[in-house]
């Protein structure tokens, strides 16, 4: 297995990226090949391609294609020619989108790839899709966000997934009629499957296992829940602080406890989302990404490789829409 890094992607870059690509490299099975120039990458001890170009986080997304020798493009090339088996970068979701669509291509009946996050909750996770790549969907293509949701929790072992459309309230005539319309299709499509629409607070309680929405409101959900994350370990540590020498004791006792609190809501953790619909394995790490959420996201990566998630998504797609049930 071989994972590709995008080591000029990211706001962090290239010194976190190779931080996190050096951390990751002693904890996983796969191989990982750096993609930068050779001056930053060839120093590494690890595989490495040079790349002469990089696309900022401010490109418009047709720069993936134009900039042909980046370390993104050179990426996703490596993809689609089977030469690596997932590409991690933390660049521009716009070009790393447009160039995941246009290089690695879509899926066979897959009109608009979103990305898919599994983020914490009370039962586990819940697949959050989409989760910032389409700012603005037409109802049909929150369907096939459903029939892609639905395939990669199962292939995460869920066995019978329920779907959610996010929505300002859980009455069937909440939102405006794009949503109203998606409401109807999602019904009329996954029949049972289709729990109806859920709230923001829905997502972690785990009310359902795939919530569905569009990606400017799935981004915003996404980033409300790492600023509560937080906040509530950020408070934490505060009120510790100030209640005196009990209370310090008492969270040297809880220690462990803390640590894995910590940890569980830390966005660090869940590192990166993939780009599903496309016929490769692609991992959007964020934009800010610290070594340890590239580290994770490289995990992501070799998960998704080792779960054979573009296949398994792809053999999903089908087998829900000929289904007509969901199942």
């Amino acid at each position: 297995m071989k994972i590709a890094i995008d080591v000029m992607g990211g706001d962090r870059a290239p010194n976190e990226i190779l931080k996190g690509a050096l951390l990751a490299s002693k904890e996983i099975e796969s191989e990982i090949v750096l993609i930068g120039p050779e001056r930053i990458v060839g120093e590494t001890g690890l595989q490495f391609v040079p790349s002469s170009e990089v696309v900022k986080m401010d490109d418009s997304p047709l720069e993936v294609l134009r900039k042909k020798n980046s370390s993104m493009h050179i990426g996703l090339r490596l993809v689609s020619e089977g030469k690596v088996d997932a590409f991690v970068s933390a660049g521009a979701t716009g070009p790393l989108f447009l160039g995941a669509t246009s290089i690695v291509k879509k899926l066979e009946g897959v009109e608009r790839p979103a990305l898919g996050v599994a983020v914490p909750s009370l039962k586990g996770v819940t697949i959050l899709i989409d989760a910032g790549a389409n700012a603005k969907v037409r109802p049909e293509h929150l369907l096939d966000f459903a029939f892609m949701g639905i395939a990669y929790a199962k292939v995460l072992g869920v066995e019978d997934p329920k779907v959610g459309l996010l929505n300002i309230g859980s009455e069937e005539t909440k939102g405006h009629e794009d949503l109203k319309k998606a409401f109807s299709l999602l019904k009329e499509n996954l029949g049972d499957v289709f729990y109806g629409n859920v709230e923001g607070h829905d997502i972690n309680s785990g009310t359902v296992d795939v919530v569905v929405s569009d990606g400017f409101s799935g981004n915003v959900a996404l980033k409300t829940m790492e600023g509560t994350a937080k906040l509530i370990t950020t408070t934490l540590k505060k009120v510790i602080k100030e209640g005196g020498i009990l209370s310090l004791l008492g969270a040297l006792l809880m220690k462990r406890s803390l640590n894995k609190l910590k940890e569980r809501l830390d966005p660090r953790s869940y590192g990166g989302t993939f780009i599903l619909g496309v016929r490769g394995i692609v991992v959007k790490a964020h934009g800010s990404s610290d070594a340890k959420a590239i580290m994770h996201a490289i995990k992501v990566a070799e998960k998704g490789i080792k779960m054979r998630i573009v296949e398994e998504i792809g053999r999903g797609i089908n087998s829900v829409r000929n289904s007509g049930d969901g199942r």
